[in-house]
């Protein structure tokens, strides 16, 4: 193959093996390229001088020709030799010296030098060569010099095309300007600024016109124009080693034991910069690289240290990046990173040789291309847009019962123009801009000119404001304040005047888009990637070694030695990668200390001649520069050895190729040397998988064990081909590589018995998608970092290679390579798709099909369902919401599958963003399919959008590509909206401790601060800083001893005062609308519990708004209470919609990194344990203790019954939500009451039914907590009333209006499946929720199941033994400052508030009906200064607790003996004695010591409260219960509730209630219910619901069935309905009886009422 043949007939074979003309020209060119050298350095080892061979190959790192040194006369001549070798991209002032310079081909010069070149036959190329060397991408560059150029004179390099010094031109046979890479590029001689002329020994001999002009490397940095001097030249840096020399002997002197130290610092220096804490970096000097040599010339006479297995690492030299740290604010100023059209990157640049070139972050193709789409989505979304407000919205929840019309509301707005707060009334329904325009007509007499559009209402507290054009009711704050009965307070202000720190200015958009410069924010990991100055001290290293290599006489077997060792530092730099060609260049080396393997080359006197060793270097060379070039490829590394380009090729599209699949799997590298010693047989398992379906059968390379070469490594180096042709891949497939092993049997056991009963582990895993995200299909070598088995995540997911760990395995893999790209081409939609009725469809399909649509999720599809849904798919058009079944049951999504499937989708009638969630699952990766529905849900409203954003946050993780239709959508949202920004920021980074998605996120949040603008990305910098500090606080109370925390604490606040001294105000991550401006550090405190969190009390920037009370917490992961309470308000959400406000309370969490977090602070409220302990350790088991607290509250009856219905309410959804999200761990420490009645939950570390254990012991063994306690309050003491059949309707109607939308938590919970929550992390955690919610069942049924899970919760002991225990277990954390309060007084009083006690006497007593049976004792107080006494009334058990409390303050003897509790006699008579006791009691505490009868505790007791007065009054008839009416005593009485309906021949009755039943002969009752269905002379309609016990008002839910009755016959029943008491020993009391007539009802509708009953009631009356 010597030259192309004209015909080229010779190519047809291989042709039609699918290799290109154009591969096929470019291999010949380079055949005889070779060919020709080879016949040249022949030729030149025939002249001789000195013995020593003139003509030898040079071995060059970063060339593309080969030129010829005479070593031997240069040896002596450093700086010539230095000139040769190049610094491989280092500073070329480093190593070029001031030398003579290489003349050009063809060009005179003042030496008949000439460097060789390829023989004239090359000049004959053919036509067809000539396209290859113009989509090379590269152009050499030619210089030449006259005579003064020895002087230092130089001239600029001549392009090609131009003319050469003298005026000649460049003729066809210069090969100096054929643009071509060979696969092996030698390195080249000189430097851009400094050229040097070989002496005529270079070629002495060789033919004149064997003159070849070189190239020269361009140290390449992507940067901006401003960077070039004058001269279109660029600036190097001052250089200190220019010409200096380095001895033979201080080469032999390099120090290795101080370079890894040096190589380690210019690392942290690039990452962390020159200044950073981590390092101190000293002047390294030229003269500290030599061991033997200081900074004065002296020797230390400091042994050489070498290592035998280790390689050596190099000296480091005193410069840096040639403009320092990159990170540098100066640097970014002068030199700012530009965003390149991925398109034109491979035009920016010509560059003829290969270096190892700084970039930028955009050198990788994919980086570039997402860069460049942010430039387009922010020049859309510019400073002068109308979304670039800046402010916070109000957000707005349209109910379905409301929109606030008919509601008046009590609005109070203030202003700077108002003297005072400006109230007044108005209507729900009015819209914000017609509250503003009230408001000007009270500042303003004259409203000409005023705009109402130019002011706005601030929310006052919150730096947010609502809505202009909606109205004032829908606003969520609004109904806060309707909620709690606050005052709706606004204030007025005009747009002008609006804080606009956080608005984006014309300055962000000019910046360009780049990535690592706004990820200064991230808590980044070190980084791994070696620097590009320290790979060129690495690469100068090698070098030195190789040139003493080829120019030693003797002691080759030593300086072979010295060679290895430098290139196992480069391979130990490059991740501790030996790829095959490195190891068969070494294997020609004979064995030395570092490397003795029974391949490498026996035969030592091979050495001994120059060509043998000179080729031995070319192949070395040749296979570093491969290694660095992959290594480039893989890891986030600062240099790359080629500018990042991407030539213009052929395509071919993948749905033409038939060929199957194959790799070639040659090694895993990085092995730990712990598993050579503990496992064996290893193995990889090869599998293809799309959306986590295999796409065929796994395959398996054969079993390996742990190799010794330069490290342990693995080789397989085995070919897999899978079944599966590449046209039939689906663009999205993913590769999934597992590495296996098998454990070494323990000494001493039977090897065989072992090694059958032994299973192989899993010891690795990593997954690539097959197709690019230009869709091309992979090509090439790959380095694949794999992940440990106990890091494994969900693999139908595409996960990074492991980088970031610096010990995980690398795998290399490669895959084939073609003269065209595979590319994936995306088909169009099919042009016809049938659409049919779903009731035309036979019955049998359509109650199949139904069943299966109800299911509501794709988990749990079986293959049946599947086959039956894309069978029937065309009958599904009318169910939308059915469509992510309908598509997760396609068999294939391969090119051939697509056209059906796009267009089922484009016929598609839009889906709800609620159900285009659906479509985001990892089981869809189809990118079409994924656009289409972030199309969907761009109707999504920001509140909507805050709500669902960690989802879609997690969502990210399922896309194939950086850059995808999900990651613009909420890039824009969050462009326009500052809300959406901050806490998708804060989500970002909180992901970041995904360590298989670090790097996607990564890119994800420095894209966001990129389109942020520079006020938002201050404003994150601020609350990041703030958190740190308050983690460092926490952290050191924490650590502190118990007794020494508070001060610690009060100590370390001053850091949190000087912050915002500098700061001014800070947004809290909690809500960008919670601006604080300092602390109250007598308001700071901590909590005793394990974590030790911190109470922090901000100011608030706002004068008109409260304090901001949080909690900061570390060492406690927030993320699943993030989720949980995410679930509750989105139920609340669904409620309030659907009409039903359950009056949730709800509270902001966040996590804000690992292991850390922030919550708020509910006011008012207080935890079941500290309100049930205040009755003794036992009060979990007493069911007044809640009653009696919310009275102490609420000492108005209006104020208390509204208390009460708060607490039905939020009782009633508290039921529903935890159940549904099986929240466990549900101790009395965990639930929290508000004064005002409000229920709610918090501390969620259990759910999904994850119960909490003592030992074997399942704490949480009823559904969820309904106790006793909480049912006294419904019920207003402790018989079951009318309130609590209120309390059950609430608890099925919020139940059953959550099952109507199974689908979307399903769908919320199941995004969330891959975010690391160890109790949300398979598919059967998400079953939990399926079946509490029983998607597939009726409302009646859920109805009835519901109550049953009230009655059991209610009736569960294991509850309150759970609250007890827990009341023992948290007394060791009761503070010795705690000082006893008195459980009925709702504060605390003193001498000083109250006035001094003269006397006080127990005047008489009364009997009390309410609430309970009893006698209280009226006690007369008289007090100093006050002429009037006061009257209080106490029960016994109430002067119990007094002393009680007592005793835990003072000793025993120091208070009076109390009377006892038990007396006998009647209870007129124990009334009469006690009252004589109590008489005594409080005279002697009276008369007790000052510190005991002025005490606040006794001063507390006797001071009158709310119930006094109203037990003055004289009220002590018992309070009548409710219900209708009683009627006489021996007549039926009370009251039925029935739902009735009608369908599919079936008729329904469900017995929900009855109320008011009368007593019979004052016993309590077993009421139960028996319905006939008239006319029924056989009684064969008898039905009849459960036996409930000791209750007047009982609760049942039962649906009674009556099937096979057609609609006519139904019209003709008479429901004939009893109610009867259970006896035991006699027959059964009938309690009241109703007929009900079916024909006065219409059946196509539900009927629910109530019935009176009777005794002879004809027929029922509803009402």
């Amino acid at each position: 193959m010597s030259r192309p043949t004209g015909s080229k007939e010779h190519w047809k074979p291989w042709e039609i093996s699918g290799i290109s003309r154009q591969e096929l020209a470019l291999a010949e060119a380079l055949q005889m390229e070779y060919d020709a050298l080879s016949r040249l350095r022949q030729s030149g080892t025939s002249t001789r001088d000195d013995g020593k061979p003139k003509h030898i190959s040079s071995l060059q790192l970063i060339s593309f020709e080969e030129p010829l040194l005479d070593y031997g006369q240069l040896r002596n001549d450093r700086n010539a030799i230095k000139g040769s070798q190049g610094l491989s991209g280092s500073d070329p002032g480093l190593n070029y010296s001031k030398g003579p310079s290489l003349s050009s081909r063809g060009i005179a010069c003042s030496s008949s030098t000439s460097a060789p070149g390829p023989p004239d036959h090359q000049c004959q190329l053919d036509r067809e060569y000539y396209p290859l060397w113009n989509d090379a991408g590269t152009a050499t560059t030619a210089t030449t010099t006259t005579n003064s150029s020895i002087s230092g004179s130089t001239q600029p390099p001549i392009r090609t095309g131009q003319l050469a010094s003298d005026g000649s031109s460049c003729q066809q046979g210069d090969y100096s300007i054929i643009d071509y890479a060979p696969p092996v590029p030698p390195r080249v001689p000189l430097g851009p600024s400094r050229n040097a002329t070989l002496t005529d020994h270079w070629s002495k001999g060789l033919p004149s016109d064997s003159i070849e002009k070189l190239t020269i490397p361009n140290d390449i940095n992507l940067f901006s124009p401003s960077n070039d001097d004058s001269n279109g030249k660029i600036v190097e840096p001052a250089n200190i080693y220019s010409g200096q020399k380095i001895s033979d002997e201080e080469f032999e002197l390099i120090d290795y034991d101080d370079l890894n130290d040096a190589i380690t610092k210019l690392n942290l220096m690039s990452t962390y910069g020159e200044n950073t804490k981590l390092i101190r970096v000293g002047s390294i000097g030229p003269n500290s690289i030599c061991k033997g040599k200081d900074r004065k010339g002296e020797t230390s006479g400091k042994p050489v240290s070498r290592s035998k297995t280790l390689p050596p690492q190099v000296p480091p030299r005193t410069y840096m990046s040639r403009y320092g740290n990159q990170n540098n604010a100066v640097y970014q100023a002068k030199n700012p990173r530009v965003s390149i059209d991925p398109h034109t990157l491979r035009h920016s640049f010509d560059v003829g040789s290969h270096e190892l070139l700084e970039v930028s972050e955009e050198r990788n193709e994919e980086v570039a291309a997402f860069c460049h789409m942010l430039d387009v989505l922010r020049s859309r979304y510019t400073c002068d847009s109308a979304e670039n407000v800046g402010l916070i919205w109000s957000p707005v929840v349209i109910r379905n019962d409301q929109h606030g019309d008919g509601i008046s509301l009590k609005v109070t707005v203030s202003a700077s123009s108002l003297s005072e707060p400006l109230t007044f009334t108005c209507d729900g329904g009015s819209t914000v801009d017609l509250i503003i325009y009230q408001t000007l007509c009270y500042i303003y007499d004259n409203l000409h000119g005023i705009n109402v559009d130019n002011f706005v209402l601030k929310i006052c507290g919150l730096e947010e404001f609502l809505q202009n054009k909606h109205t004032i009711g829908s606003h969520k704050y609004v109904q806060f304040c309707r909620k709690f009965d606050m005052d709706i307070q606004l204030y007025l202000m005009e747009l002008k005047a609006v804080r606009k720190d956080l608005i984006r200015i014309a300055s962000d958009d000019k910046g360009q888009s780049t990535l690592n410069h706004y990820i200064h924010l991230q808590e980044r990991p070190l980084k791994q990637t070696i620097t590009r100055q320290a790979l060129s001290l690495l690469f100068d290293t090698y070098q030195n070694e190789v040139d003493n290599f080829l120019l030693a006489e003797v002691d080759h077997a030593q300086k072979a030695e010295r060679v290895v060792q430098s290139v196992m530092a480069i391979c130990n730099a490059l991740a501790l990668v030996e790829t095959q060609e490195i190891t068969n260049a070494l294997n020609q080396l004979p064995p030395c200390p570092s490397r003795l393997h029974p391949r490498i080359q026996k035969d030592a006197n091979m050495l001994t001649r120059r060509e043998h060793r000179a080729k031995i270097g070319e192949a070395l060379t040749a296979a570093i520069l491969d290694l660095v070039e992959l290594y480039c490829n893989s890891f986030n590394a600062d240099f790359h050895t080629v500018v990042p380009s991407r030539k213009d090729t052929q395509t071919q599209s993948a749905c033409l190729v038939d060929s199957p699949l194959s790799f070639t799997i040659y090694a895993a590298h990085r092995i730990p040397i712990s598993w050579a010693t503990s496992y064996e047989d290893f193995y990889l398992s090869c599998g293809l998988s799309h959306g986590g379906k295999e796409l065929c059968g796994q395959l398996q390379t054969k079993k390996a064990h742990v190799y010794k070469y330069l490290f342990h490594l693995l080789i397989w180096d085995q070919n897999i081909c899978f079944p599966i042709n590449i046209n039939q891949l689906p663009r999205e497939t993913l590769l999934t590589l597992t590495l296996s092993a098998f454990p070494i049997p323990p000494p001493g056991s039977s090897s065989e018995a072992s090694k059958q009963r032994r299973a192989a582990e899993t010891m690795g895993w990593v997954t690539m998608p097959l197709f690019n995200f230009r869709h091309v299909l992979s090509c090439g070598r790959k380095l694949l970092g794999l992940w440990p088995f106990c890091q494994r995540t969900i693999l139908t997911t595409l996960t990074a290679c492991n980088f970031i760990q610096p010990d995980s395995v690398i795998l290399q893999i490669d895959f084939p390579t073609s003269a065209f790209e595979v590319k994936f081409m995306t088909p169009p939609p099919a042009e016809f798709s049938p659409k049919y009725d779903f009731s035309t469809l036979d019955d049998d399909s359509r109650k199949h099909l139904t069943e299966v649509m109800h299911k509501k999720s794709l988990f749990w599809l079986t293959e049946t369902d599947k086959k039956l849904l894309w069978e029937k798919r065309y009958y599904c058009h009318s169910e939308c919401s059915c469509l992510p079944l309908v598509l997760a049951s396609a068999p294939s999504w391969e090119w051939a599958c697509l056209p059906d499937i796009y267009t089922l989708l484009k016929q598609w009638n839009c889906l709800s963003h609620l159900d285009a969630l659906g479509l985001l699952h990892a089981i869809f990766p189809d990118q079409e399919l994924r656009h289409t529905a972030v199309q969907w849900m761009e109707t999504m409203s920001m509140s909507d959008l805050v709500d669902f954003l960690p989802q879609l946050v997690q969502a990210l993780k399922f896309e194939c590509y950086l850059d995808s239709p999900l990651v613009r959508f909420l890039l824009r949202r969050a462009i326009c909206d500052v809300k959406i920004a901050h806490h998708l920021y804060w989500l970002l980074k909180d992901a970041l401790n995904d360590s298989h998605f670090n790097a996607r996120y990564q890119h994800l949040l420095g894209a966001l601060l990129c389109c942020a603008g520079k006020g938002m990305r201050e404003e994150f910098d601020k609350q990041t800083k703030l958190l740190q500090i308050l983690a460092k606080i926490a952290q050191k109370v924490r650590d502190t001893a118990p007794s020494s925390r508070q001060t610690v604490l009060r100590e370390h606040m001053e850091e949190v005062q000087q912050f915002f001294t500098q700061q001014d105000h800070c947004c809290l991550p909690l809500n960008p609308s919670l601006l604080a401006k300092g602390i109250n550090p007598r308001a700071c405190s901590f909590f005793n519990s394990n974590a030790v969190p911190l109470k922090i009390s901000f100011i608030n920037a706002d004068p008109l708004g409260d304090s901001i009370n949080v909690i900061v917490k570390t060492g406690d992961d927030l993320r699943q209470d993030m989720l949980t309470l995410q679930m509750i308000r989105i139920m609340n959400k669904i409620w309030i919609q659907e009409g039903l406000d359950m009056r949730m309370i709800f509270f902001k969490c966040i996590s804000t990194g690992w292991g850390r977090g922030m919550v708020e602070m509910i006011p008012n409220a207080e935890t079941l344990r500290k309100i049930q302990v205040e009755h003794g350790v036992t009060g979990s088991f007493k069911d007044h203790p809640l009653a009696e607290w919310l009275q102490k509250h609420n000492p108005n009856e209006e104020e208390y019954e509204k208390a009460v219905e708060n607490f039905i309410y939020s009782c009633a959804g508290c039921c529903v939500a935890t159940y549904v999200l099986g929240i466990c761990d549900r101790h009395n420490d965990n639930i929290m009451l508000k004064t005002s009645g409000h229920m709610f939950h918090i501390d969620f570390g259990k759910f999904l039914g994850h119960a909490q254990m003592l030992g074997n012991f399942k704490r949480d063994r009823a559904p969820f907590v309904f106790t006793s306690d909480m049912a006294y309050v419904i019920n207003g003491g402790d018989k079951p009333s009318s309130r609590f059949h209120d309390f059950v309707d609430l608890c099925c109607q919020a139940y059953n209006l959550i099952r109507k939308h199974t689908d979307l938590f399903l769908n919320l919970l199941g995004l969330m499946l891959s975010c690391g929550i160890p109790e949300l992390s398979d598919i059967q955690d998400l079953r939990y929720v399926y079946d509490a919610l029983r998607p597939q069942e009726s409302e009646a049924h859920a109805t009835t199941y519901f109550t049953r899970l009230i009655e059991s919760s209610l009736g569960s002991v294991a509850t309150k033994l759970n609250f007890f225990l827990h009341n023992l277990a948290q007394m060791k954390f009761a503070g010795t400052d705690d000082r006893p309060t008195l459980s009925y007084a709702p504060k605390t009083y003193t001498l000083k508030t109250d006035g001094k006690i003269k006397e006080v006497f127990v005047s008489r007593h009364q009997k009390t009906f309410n609430p309970h049976k009893g006698y209280t004792y009226v006690v007369k107080v008289d007090r100093e200064g006050q002429h009037d006494a006061t009257f209080i009334l106490r029960t016994f058990e109430e002067f119990h607790e007094l002393h009680n409390k007592l005793r835990l303050i003072f000793p025993s003897t120091k208070l009076p003996s109390f009377p006892s509790r038990f007396v006998l006699g009647r209870r007129e008579a124990m009334a009469d004695r006690r009252k004589e006791d109590l008489d005594g009691y409080i005279w002697h505490l009276v008369h007790s010591p000052p510190e005991v009868a002025e005490c606040d505790l006794v001063y507390t007791f006797f001071h009158p409260l709310p119930k006094d007065d109203k037990s003055a009054a004289g009220s002590t008839v018992p309070k009548p219960t409710d219900g209708p009416p009683t009627p006489p005593v021996g007549k039926v009485g009370g009251e039925v509730k029935l739902s009735i309906s009608y369908k599919n021949d079936k008729l329904f009755i469900m017995v929900m209630h009855i109320r008011g039943l009368v007593l019979q002969d004052g016993t309590d009752l077993d009421p139960y219910v028996k319905i006939y269905l008239l006319p029924d002379p056989q009684k064969t309609s008898k039905r009849k619901t459960k036996v409930a016990r000791k209750t007047c008002n009982p609760t049942y839910n039962e649906m009674l069935v009556y099937d096979g009755i057609p609609k006519g016959d139904v019209q003709q029943r008479v429901i004939h309905l009893r109610v009867l008491s259970e006896e035991a020993f006699r027959e059964n009391i009938m309690l009241g009886e109703v007929y009900i007539n079916l024909k006065d009802f219409n059946l196509n509708q539900k009927i629910v009422g109530w019935y009176h009953l009777g005794s002879t009631t004809p027929q029922g009356t509803l009402f």
